[in-house]
């Protein structure tokens, strides 16, 4: 036993000491635990490897029984919190502008297109992104900054390491932390006067049919496809608009996806998804570090262009930027006829 416990503290101290992840430490751990547990099973009674771990089958099989029992009360301990968190934290009330708001927002409310009653649009506007990274990074500090009222975050992620050199609303105090409360952290810094609710999960059908009722407008930063076509099919069966962003190496896009005023959806554009291989992350093949804050910064603008009714939106339009050689180009886009999600005609 005692052998076991020293080989899994040095497994926990090197994982400590590469950074990584409490949930890859914990998956280090429960391997050590599989092979301890075969080894017991597998071996014949008194052998040398065996007698070495101490133990005997049984006693390990219950401690991995104990072992599950705290990982399910602590799993529906995390869900009672979550669920509390929800009712807690509810959407920042509504009404006028305090003194110390219009001071901070002065610059905003000195244009026309903005001016004071847009100001209060954005306090009274609720946005929810998807995706704490390099793209919603960026996007929430300047939502925030903005003065947007009510920021919902949906990520399931931790900071790593790895993150650093582009998701900027993270910090290196911070690995190890969930990125949902690492970014509510972050903008409650900047800005007190607004309310984050972090949602630490990943995004399926079911999360989304409870989220996206509560927005006005939804941000999608991930590179995730799957997710992708999940936030299109939602975001177009209940007719919030959707601002979508993505990035590759040097190269960025985005657009405004609005099909209930007669824009077309991102499944109108991207009907299928791209063959393995075709569509690297940015894990697979690499983005320059600035990039994310371009593109996210641009979809920060249209998501304030969007409440506050500013300007031409990126609607019918896909803005294409590729750093690399400095250059910007705008492709006119149009509905599909027949397509799944937004039925367009």
């Amino acid at each position: 036993m005692g052998l076991v416990l020293g080989i899994a503290l040095v497994l926990w101290s090197v994982g400590m000491l590469l950074r990584l992840s409490r949930q890859l430490r914990w998956g280090m751990i429960a391997g050590l635990y599989l092979a301890v547990l075969i080894v017991q099973i597998v071996m014949p009674e008194g052998h040398a490897l065996r007698h070495a771990i101490g133990g005997t089958p049984e006693g390990w099989a219950a401690l991995g029984v104990v072992g599950l029992l705290v990982v399910a009360y602590r799993g529906v301990l995390g869900a009672l919190k979550r669920r509390v968190a929800r009712e807690v934290v509810p959407m920042a009330p509504k009404g006028p502008l305090k003194p110390v708001e219009l001071d901070r927002y002065a610059r905003h409310i000195m244009l026309r297109e903005i001016g004071g009653p847009g100001q209060r649009k954005l306090k009274d506007a609720r946005v929810l992104v998807i995706g704490a990274g390099g793209l919603g990074s960026p996007a929430l500090l300047y939502l925030g900054a903005a003065g947007v009222g009510t920021i919902g975050i949906v990520d399931d992620d931790y900071v790593d390491l790895s993150n650093l050199q582009r998701q900027v609303i993270h910090t290196d105090t911070r690995l190890g932390m969930p990125k949902v409360f690492s970014a509510q952290k972050a903008i409650l810094a900047q800005n007190p006067f607004v309310t984050v609710r972090p949602y630490r999960r990943r995004l399926d059908e079911a999360t989304a049919e409870a989220l996206f009722p509560d927005y006005d407008l939804i941000l999608d930063g991930t590179d995730n496809l799957e997710t992708r076509y999940l936030v299109n099919r939602m975001a177009a069966r209940l007719g919030k608009p959707l601002i979508a962003g993505a990035i590759t190496q040097w190269e960025g896009q985005i657009s405004l996806y609005d099909p209930a005023h007669g824009t077309p959806c991102y499944r109108c554009i991207f009907p299928e998804a791209p063959a393995p291989g075709l569509a690297p992350t940015c894990a697979e093949a690499g983005v320059i570090g600035a990039l994310p804050g371009v593109i996210g910064a641009m979809m920060a603008v249209e998501a304030i262009k969007t409440v506050t009714g500013a300007g031409e939106g990126l609607g019918g339009r896909m803005l294409i930027y590729d750093a690399l050689y400095g250059e910007s180009r705008m492709i006119t886009l149009h509905p599909r006829s027949g397509c799944p999600d937004c039925g367009a005609t």
